[in-house]
């Protein structure tokens, strides 16, 4: 009888995450390069000879570079990698801008909703916020998901034209130069 085939046991770089083959076309290479001639020189042999090639640079600029002073910049290096937060296949998220977008959406011909998103980021409260917009304006006013999975809130009615010294007046944190509508699918300063 004929044996049973094996599941095949893939290596993947620890840098990108990709396969050692596909580690080129990834985001990272020049970073995956040191990992894939200790761990895959078969499948790169130039980078193995260029490596050689290079090492005693490579060791001159370590000499270069090492220092006094290197031993104190360590923690902001730490401090920069935890701002940049990586994600699955090399790619990286950015952090937010702290910004308040308002857009003002026409539905059924007439009626308009207007939508404030990017309050939570000043550390405002979205429910209490919906609250006090829907009171100041006399409309409905609730935190609804938006399409990025993100809470907004949805307040029925075209306000845009007083929303903004309301956002400014009431909570402080946020400043008129942080606002922003959006018209016509550009993104306006309300200042």
């Amino acid at each position: 009888m004929a044996e049973k085939p094996q599941p095949v046991v893939v290596q993947y770089c620890q840098v990108c995450g990709l396969p050692p083959e596909y580690c080129e076309f990834g985001p990272e290479f020049d970073k995956c390069k040191p990992w894939l001639i200790q761990n895959a020189p078969d499948l790169y042999p130039d980078l193995l000879k260029a490596a050689n090639a290079n090492e005693a640079d490579k060791v001159a600029d370590q000499l270069q570079s090492t220092g006094i002073s290197s031993a104190g910049s360590g923690g902001s290096s730490e401090a920069k990698q935890e701002e940049v937060k990586r994600l699955p296949g090399g790619k990286i998220k950015k952090k937010e801008k702290k910004e308040v977008i308002i857009e003002k959406v026409v539905r059924n011909k007439r009626k308009c909703i207007t939508t404030v998103k990017g309050l939570e980021l000043f550390g405002v409260k979205l429910s209490d916020a919906s609250k006090k917009l829907g009171k100041k304006f006399a409309t409905g006013a609730s935190v609804v998901k938006g399409p990025t999975d993100k809470e907004q809130i949805d307040v029925q009615g075209d306000i845009s034209y007083d929303i903004v010294e309301f956002i400014t007046d009431t909570w402080p944190d946020v400043l008129e130069t942080s606002i922003f509508f959006i018209e016509d699918g550009k993104k306006v300063p309300a200042a």
